[in-house]
């Protein structure tokens, strides 16, 4: 709880209908259960008391008074727990006669209130207004309301917020609830809360899991939420319809933890701080005007650090699974070669000029500029790859840039800078010997030089290839490899643009087993500059060797601009996504690299030339990421040296 993640669970017990003794044990059973495994908010199903299936026994008084006495039965025994439980019963409303589907919010040994059902259906196997009313008639004002011996407050509109961690704020809807046109979930997340509990009692027919778990993660995008749903399951009377206990737990769309067609506990973590930074990031996320004042009940955990169960992708801008990654590289293939085409259209631009090194990113490049020209209807001629060797170029890179450029079709052209470089030095004073940032920088600066004059020549546009990752570390040179007319990879990270590549030559390999077996040797490429000279004809720079590995940055680079996450929060992530593989001591040497060039690179970003975002995070100056140049790190570094 101490950093944003609060354990929850959705508990389906194994009940007997009518029997509230029984049921009450099976549900003081799972809350010990879950408060072994940490949990601090759970939820059980609708009316698990009594069982949703009683019928007309609904009706009966001693139904009641057993439901009233499982309750006071739970709350003796689970005092000691710190943990917020809902569990659903009938309770009567004795002043107006009337009797309600009733959430109980529970938290050691006190009712912090009730929550009747909104909507109470009537159509289909549903009849439940033979026996309910819904919660409009409740007034939910009146905390002279009786239960278990306690005063009571009842009102479908309630929130139930933590006061030691301020973005925990319950909210709780039953079943119908969140099928409805209007839920009350919507209202309740407009006025706080973070956390939405579902008890529920939906039976089980085909194809009805897959709508109820759309239901569940959509309403949990929507309002920018967690999401707990406990249905009933194993217990119920099976006369005419049946339970499957389909528990489920989504976060702002993404679902966490499922279980169907077993009794037990279903467990996960949510992170409310991430939540609640989402949706102060998002402006359309307002507080309502008018309507209905929110009741408010306090509550308090002890702050403790959550372990944490649920997976952590090393991979954020990368799906795991093989056909979700082969839809998103479609998909980004496509918008980035779209962006590109507006341009080449607008510009009436001849010639698209790409600086091609033998590397994964210019590969990229110029492989979105062909799509593009396809897109145009325009030859692959009027793509002119420029190679362009220097004292790093090893042959095996400049090899692969030619033969790429003949398979695609490209008009191709070499031009050795090593003179011009050398010629340039002399100009400066500079040392051949002397490989320092002057001796780097300046072979890059020559190579952009060249291009944009070749563009001018041919009335073309230089296409960047430089990537998001780069831009993040700053790992470009100023006016050099940083500039160009169009930046098509600008967007996309370097983990992603390995799947990219991948890919196309996958695509490719029955249509052009050439084309595919250079992609591959490129992928199989260190990734360099190739801007020192080479030792024994082998690359002697290595990215990865001097900023760290691209994936742990990409991972930084993540949960820092697209959550706003702190060093010590991604620091712990890093440790679960990356376990096995980077210990510790590793991640947080790379994670101090990753701030103090984020911060001190700024300025390169500030200018950047056009491109197109393609995915959630990006670090154009005009759209996503706004932030001076000399913003202080201080912060920051001074978190990291405590960690």
């Amino acid at each position: 709880m101490k950093d944003g993640f609060v354990t929850v669970a959705a508990a389906t017990p194994k009940i007997r209908v009518a029997d509230c003794r029984y049921n009450a044990e099976q549900i003081f059973t799972l809350m010990r259960q879950a408060d072994q495994q940490g949990v601090k908010v759970i939820v059980f199903p609708e009316l698990c008391l009594t069982g949703y299936t009683c019928g007309d026994l609904f009706l009966q008084d001693s139904l009641l008074r057993g439901a009233e006495e499982g309750l006071k039965t739970i709350l003796e025994a689970t005092r000691n727990l710190d943990m917020v439980a809902a569990i659903g019963l009938p309770v009567r409303d004795q002043w107006h006669n009337k009797l309600y589907n009733c959430a109980a919010v529970i938290h050691k040994g006190e009712i912090l209130g009730l929550v009747p059902k909104t909507y109470v259906p009537n159509y289909g196997e549903f009849y439940e207004q033979r026996w309910f009313s819904p919660s409009g008639g409740v007034s939910g004002v009146d905390d002279d309301f009786q239960l278990c011996g306690q005063a009571v407050c009842m009102n479908s509109n309630g929130i139930f917020a933590c006061d030691s961690m301020p973005n925990l704020v319950i909210g709780v809807e039953i079943c119908e609830d969140l099928w409805a046109p209007e839920p009350p979930s919507i209202s309740l997340a407009r006025r706080g809360a973070t956390v939405l509990l579902n008890l529920s009692a939906s039976n089980e027919t085909v194809g009805k899991a897959a709508y109820r778990r759309s239901l569940v993660t959509g309403q949990s995008a929507r309002l920018v939420c967690g999401y707990v749903y406990a249905n009933a399951g194993e217990g119920e009377s099976t006369t005419d319809l049946v339970f499957t206990g389909h528990n489920l737990i989504a976060e702002n769309g993404t679902l966490l933890a499922e279980r169907r067609f077993a009794t037990g506990l279903t467990v996960s973590e949510i992170d409310v701080d991430k939540l609640a930074a989402e949706r102060r990031r998002m402006n359309t996320f307002t507080f309502p005007g008018g309507g209905p004042d929110v009741w408010r009940m306090s509550f308090d955990l002890k702050p403790a650090t959550t372990r944490l169960t649920r997976h952590v992708s090393p991979t954020p801008f990368v799906p795991e699974d093989e056909e979700s990654r082969s839809q998103r590289c479609s998909e980004i293939l496509c918008v980035a070669a779209l962006g590109l085409k507006q341009r080449m259209e607008h510009t009436g631009a001849k010639t698209a000029v790409v600086g091609l090194s033998g590397g994964l990113d210019s590969t990229l490049a110029v492989l979105i500029t062909a799509l593009a020209m396809q897109m145009l209807d325009r030859p692959a001629e009027d793509i002119i790859a420029v190679t362009m060797p220097c004292f790093g170029t090893t042959d095996r890179t400049k090899s692969n840039a030619v033969l790429l450029a003949e398979r695609l079709g490209c008009t191709l052209r070499t031009v050795d800078i090593s003179g011009s470089v050398r010629s340039h030095f002399k100009d400066i004073g500079h040392d051949m010997n002397d490989h320092s940032v002057t001796f780097e920088n300046g072979q890059a600066r020559e190579r952009t030089q060249v291009l944009m004059d070749i563009a001018n020549s041919t009335g073309g546009l230089v296409i960047g290839t430089g990537d998001l990752s780069e831009l993040a570390l700053g790992w470009c040179t100023y006016n050099g490899d940083h500039m160009s007319n169009y930046a098509v990879n600008a967007g996309i990270p370097k983990t992603l643009v390995r799947h990219l590549v991948s890919f196309i030559s996958d695509d490719k390999e029955a249509e052009d087993p050439k084309l595919s077996t250079v992609l591959d040797d490129i992928l199989d490429t260190p990734v360099s500059p190739e801007l020192l000279p080479a030792v024994q004809g082998e690359i002697a720079q290595k990215t990865e060797d001097l900023v760290g590995p691209y994936e742990l940055h990409d991972f930084f680079l993540y949960y820092t601009v697209r959550w706003g996450f702190g060093p010590g929060k991604i620091l712990r992530l890093a440790e679960r996504a990356f376990a096995g593989k980077y210990d510790r001591e590793v991640i947080l040497k790379w994670l101090k690299r990753f701030y103090g060039r984020f911060f001190s690179q700024q300025f390169k970003r500030s200018c950047l030339p056009d491109g197109p975002k393609v995915g959630s995070v990006a670090l154009s100056p005009r759209g996503d990421w706004r932030m001076p140049s000399d913003a202080s790190a201080a912060l920051w570094m001074a978190e990291l040296e405590t960690l």
